[in-house]
């Protein structure tokens, strides 16, 4: 018996189109990935693979869901209760071009963005760091970064973090005191196509 030998990352990424994201999942009005009412996007690729992962079925490079940045922005903009757009996955960084342009977009009509990222700040700013890295830092208000660590896992009222090794660097002082989401909430979408995305720190996306 042979084991299917895994796509190399670097060419499941170079396959996504100029101006495109491939992503895992989307949903609007998220109260429980940031400050206020929130689109939310889930990046496509992770190479890490973290133990207790909440979402492993964002793990793959392989080609998942692709949209334009442009539609994309116009999805978010034209809902009007999203105050701002956090990026998840998967590991958004290592889409970071698009991103950026999508954070330009969308701060450009007033909202705010945030993202996770299982790097950590230095690393992001390291020139090793993923490509154009350093562009979507500078467009962030908010960043969480550090991988999930099983062991270190937090999910409490007053944590806004899933595991302890991890940081809040609030960028923009304005968001300063709208730190009120926490690691145990959690909230359930269903998608027009019967699945469902169970949103949050212990979210994941699922099939009927």
């Amino acid at each position: 018996m042979t084991t299917k030998q895994k796509k190399d990352p670097y060419l499941s990424l170079m396959e996504i189109p100029p101006g495109y994201l491939n992503i895992m999942g989307y949903v609007d009005r998220s109260q429980v990935n940031g400050p206020g009412s929130r689109a939310v996007v889930w990046a496509q690729g992770c190479i890490r693979e973290c133990p207790g992962c909440f979402n492993p079925l964002s793990w793959s490079f392989e080609i998942n869901q692709l949209i334009s940045v442009e539609k994309l922005a116009q999805k978010i903009l034209s809902n009007p209760q999203n105050q701002g757009v956090t990026f998840s996955g998967g590991e958004p960084f290592w889409q970071a071009p698009a991103l950026t342009e999508l954070a330009k977009k969308v701060k450009a009509a007033g909202l705010n963005v945030m993202s996770f990222s299982g790097f950590t700040l230095e690393q992001l700013q390291a020139p090793y760091a993923p490509a154009k890295s350093q562009e979507l830092l500078a467009q962030l208000d908010i960043l969480i970064d550090g991988p999930f660590v099983e062991s270190l896992a937090i999910n409490t009222p007053d944590s806004l973090v899933s595991s302890r090794n991890q940081h809040v660097h609030i960028f923009n002082p304005d968001l300063q005191n709208q730190m009120t989401w926490a690691s145990d909430q959690t909230e359930v979408h269903i998608l027009q196509d019967g699945g469902r995305i169970i949103t949050g720190f212990r979210g994941r996306i699922l099939s009927d």
